[in-house]
Order: structure tokens, then sequence, then C-alpha cells
């Protein structure tokens, strides 16, 4: 187990992203996915009020009714601790006092539950004064509503400003960032959030930590899985630089009887900072390769390696 920032969070070093239940992963599907991740000894899983409500005949927080329903069903809540954000639902925008408290309330029945342990402001907002943001945050936490907050998505100088607002006023401090990083994604991260949580002693759970599938290893050009939902955010990355990272993490990866995915996410878990990479399933078969980077420690040396393959040069001016 791992522990998030400075909180008593104790969560196995891989989040379940629910960001695919009741999209990719239907009804069944997601309540299986989410029953092998526990038998497989996970219990963190990261959703938001807003997830499917750009899909076709969703309106948002579909993803946390079915990890609710699933908690009920299987008295799984004590067990499991649970992210989730605001800032994002087409009926709860941005992060105003009076939205934060009513997309709580709304979260908290939606996901069948008397607290969520870890509350993300997913996105800035930059109608609302920070000072209203962070207040209102405490406010939900004094309530007994939220364990702790987070924040998701917020510029290097907007946590600054906000951690000192918490500090001025006695707020409750976020003990979490969620940004997006990977081994194909690493400059904003490395460059200007990676020495602010190391300071401020933050827990960091990456997003796309597996570059929308394409550090599965499954896309290896440009057409690829030409059919899959996101084919084409992972072909992306099928560059020169980009199969020699894949290529890299496979050979590694025969080292330690792990998959590419494994591997990536591994490297990750290496980094300072870094709790739990956010990583989803589809498939019920899928979970294993997720869980298994609890079992893989890379060396340093195949750290150093995957650094180097992955490092970003400026072009020849």
């Amino acid at each position: 187990m791992s522990r998030i920032g400075l909180s008593d969070l104790d969560v196995f070093p891989l989040s379940l992203g629910g960001n695919v239940f009741g999209w990719t992963a239907d009804h069944d599907t997601s309540l299986a996915i989410l029953d092998a991740h526990a038998a497989g000894g996970g219990n963190f899983i990261d959703t938001s009020d807003s997830y499917m409500a750009a899909a076709p005949g969703k309106k948002g927080g579909e993803s946390e009714t079915l990890i609710g329903e699933w908690f009920t069903s299987r008295g799984s809540r004590d067990a499991t601790v649970i992210a989730t954000k605001v800032s994002r639902h087409p009926e709860f925008p941005g992060l105003s006092a009076a939205n934060i408290q009513a997309a709580a309330d709304a979260s908290l029945a939606r996901l069948q539950t008397d607290r969520i342990d870890l509350y993300y402001a997913h996105f800035e907002d930059p109608e609302t004064p920070l000072e209203e943001t962070a207040a209102a945050f405490d406010a939900v936490v004094r309530a007994g509503k939220v364990r702790y907050t987070a924040l998701s998505n917020f510029s290097p100088a907007n946590i600054e400003a906000y951690l000192a607002i918490c500090t001025a006023n006695g707020y409750a401090l976020p003990v979490a960032l969620q940004p997006h990083y990977n081994l194909v994604h690493r400059n904003d991260f490395e460059d200007h959030l990676a020495p602010i949580a190391e300071r401020e002693h933050l827990g960091v759970m990456p997003y796309y930590a597996l570059a929308s599938g394409f550090l599965t290893g499954k896309y290896r050009s440009t057409t690829d899985n030409a059919g899959a939902v996101r084919s084409k955010a992972a072909a992306r990355y099928a560059t020169p630089q980009g199969l020699a990272i894949v290529d890299a993490l496979e050979e590694i990866g025969r080292a330690h009887d792990a998959s590419i995915a494994t591997t990536a996410l591994a490297w990750l878990l290496a980094k300072p900072t870094i709790v739990a990479p956010i990583a989803s399933a589809s498939r019920v078969e899928q979970v294993a390769d997720l869980l298994a980077v609890g079992r893989v420690t890379l060396s340093p040396e195949e750290v150093a390696r995957l650094d180097a393959v992955s490092a970003w040069t400026p072009p020849a001016s």
C-alpha cells in the first residue's frame, strides 16, 4: 500500500479509472471489472461526476452510479478509497461555493455513500475566485462529506495560490494532484508540477498513465486498432520515438515477466511523489495487467533507460 500525501489514505499503487464505466464497459462488464479489481487486491477507484456526460444519450454521473451500485451490492464501500471530481457536470459546472455543495451532495447520492475520500477540483474555473473555491472545499470537509481535497488540471501558479489561501485561512489543504503524465508526455509535470508536489508533500495520481492505450503496445502504427474508441488519440504517439519507447518497455518487461502496460505503470511508480497511476480497463481480462504493477519494481538502470529513450529534445533550429 502507498499513502496519499499527508492524508491517512492508504491505497494500492494503481487507481482503477472509472472513465469507461457506462461507456466502453457496459453495466455488467463494469461491475465485473470492479469485482476483479477488488479480488486482485485493488482498493482505489477514480471517477468524476462528469464522466459519460459527453457520450450520446448520457447525462453525466453514470460512472458514479455504477460504482455506487457496486458498493451497495457487494458491501465493499468501507474497503475502498473513492476519488471523484467536480466542475464539469452539465448541471454543476464550475467551482463556485453553491456548485461544490450541490455537486458533492449529488455525487454522494449516486455513489450511495456518506463520504467522498478524495474530492478533486477537476478543472480550473476562471469565473470563480480561488478564495471562494478553497472555502467551499473546506466547508464540505468540515461537514464530513469529504475526507480530503485535491486538485486536477490546475496551473502551477494557481496551485501555489490555492495552497497559500488555504494556509492563510486555515482551510483544508489539498493532499494530492492529478496531472497528465506518462512516458510520452513528461515535461509539463516534471518541469512545473513535480517540484511543487515534492515541496508540499502532495501525492500524485497521473491520468492518461498509458497514453490512451498507446503504452500497452497495441498501437504500432497510425492505423492499428483503427476502430477502437481511443485509437486516434493513441495512434498519434506512433512516432519513431514513441515506438522506441514501446520496444524498450517490451524488453524490460520480459525481465520481470510483465506486460508493456505493467512496465509503463512501474516506470511512473519509480518517480518521486507518484502514489498510484490511474488506468482503466474495458474488459475484465485487462485488470490483471494493471494490478501486476504491485509486484514489479524497476531497477535504477531500467528507469534510466526509459528516461533516456523518452527524453524530449528541442528540434534543431
